[in-house]
């Protein structure tokens, strides 16, 4: 038999209530957060897995960021870049003009004029910034100023290039768990690493020739035979007015032939055109391309307009220099666009990104709901049930506790 005092019966009583209030408070506060974990002790378990998918989530969050942040970068540099082929259509432009043989010399010291004027539109561009100040074209260097020239200067020492203090680093951005997106391209990629001539190899004009031919900027016929001679640059000598030797740089004669103005020379693997009427001792060579960038190309371009045509063969130096300056402007302009369509494959991997990233999101927050919400209707009835035991326990508690037998006396 057990004996059960009157303290017994109050504190147990007591707890009842407590323990059913505590539930009831419980059940409350979940139906007010709408959450069915309120703290890791309700679901260990569902706990660890809502904060593993919390942290996801963030990350997620953070890769939509920076696919915004490379986006505008992206579309900053490709707005540049837009500038850039307007202003290189206005420089074909002039320099088809330029090559108008009824062109005055005061006709053509205005077009140089432009042509400066479009030298500083262009280092401008080169130099511009984004909106944190960062050089665009500057690579991993964004607080230095990358390029630095004088089209005077540029004229004055012909072997000068154009300085540039930017590195070839390109800026990226992390944008899913296993991609890094460069939203960058070095201003030496842009500007200075061009291809002259064809792209394959580059014709000229030797200095001291006195007669009137003209050479195209000649073609690849035969890409095999082209390279058993790509390291050795190629002279056309004229022997006469009406007959020429190819010569290596050995020096050996590889080919001989008859010239007539407009009619391809055969060279192993190439073909190249001469027009006009070459004097006996006139040369033109052939040497591999080398990179040049677009400022030493509208220099070159400028001091032709801005020299003279009045000494022997000058006429056709500057004929030749204004075909080698839209050869190097179509070179140049190639470069510009195979940028453009990288930066756009770059964009539209940004766009597909975002919509995987979007999906992912919508997947967590999906996942979070399943572990975290709760069930209202569950959680109402469960609610309502508790409040009828509270009630229940705090009626029983009274009835025990009035138990005396003076109150039958």
């Amino acid at each position: 038999m057990i004996r059960v005092s009157t303290s017994m019966i109050f504190n147990a009583g007591v707890n009842a209530i407590n323990t059913q209030t505590a539930t009831l408070l419980h059940l409350q506060q979940q139906v007010a957060s709408g959450r069915r974990i309120l703290t890791p002790a309700d679901d260990p378990v569902g706990a660890a897995r809502a904060l593993e998918v919390t942290q996801a989530k963030d990350v997620t969050a953070q890769y939509a960021v920076n696919h915004d942040n490379a986006r505008s970068a992206l579309g900053l540099e490709e707005a540049q870049l837009g500038g850039v082929n307007d202003l290189m259509g206005r420089l074909k432009e002039l320099t088809v003009q330029a090559g108008n043989a009824a062109l005055s010399a005061s006709d053509r010291r205005g077009i140089a004029v432009e042509l400066r004027a479009r030298f500083d539109g262009l280092l401008g561009i080169a130099n511009a910034t984004d909106g944190t100040g960062q050089f665009i074209f500057a690579g991993y260097m964004g607080s230095t100023k990358p390029f630095g020239a004088s089209i005077d200067t540029m004229i004055a020492s012909p072997a000068l290039e154009a300085a540039y203090a930017g590195d070839d680093g390109q800026r990226r951005l992390q944008v899913s768990a296993t991609r890094y997106l460069e939203v960058s391209d070095a201003g030496s990629d842009v500007f200075m690493r061009i291809r002259n001539g064809n792209g394959t190899f580059a014709t000229n004009y030797a200095a001291a020739n006195t007669g009137a031919g003209v050479i195209d900027g000649g073609n690849v016929t035969d890409p095999a035979a082209w390279n058993a001679l790509a390291n050795k640059p190629i002279s056309i000598n004229f022997t006469s007015a009406t007959t020429y030797n190819i010569v290596d740089s050995s020096p050996a004669t590889i080919a001989s032939g008859t010239y007539q103005s407009g009619q391809p020379i055969a060279i192993p693997g190439a073909s190249v055109t001469i027009k006009g009427a070459p004097a006996t001792g006139d040369s033109f060579s052939l040497a591999p391309s080398t990179s040049q960038s677009l400022f030493r190309t509208l220099a070159n371009l400028v001091g032709a307009l801005e020299g003279g045509t009045t000494a022997p063969g000058a006429a056709a130096k500057y004929t030749n220099e204004i075909g080698f300056a839209l050869g190097n402007l179509d070179q140049a302009n190639d470069n510009i666009l195979r940028i453009r369509a990288a930066i756009g494959s770059r964009l539209n991997e940004v766009d597909s990104l975002s919509d995987v990233n979007q999906d992912l999101q919508l997947q967590y927050q999906q996942t979070l709901s399943n572990l975290q919400d709760l069930d209202y209707a569950k959680a109402i009835s469960d609610l309502t049930r508790k409040q009828t035991d509270l009630e229940a326990a705090q009626k029983s508690f009274m009835r025990v506790s009035q138990l005396s037998l003076f109150n039958y006396l």
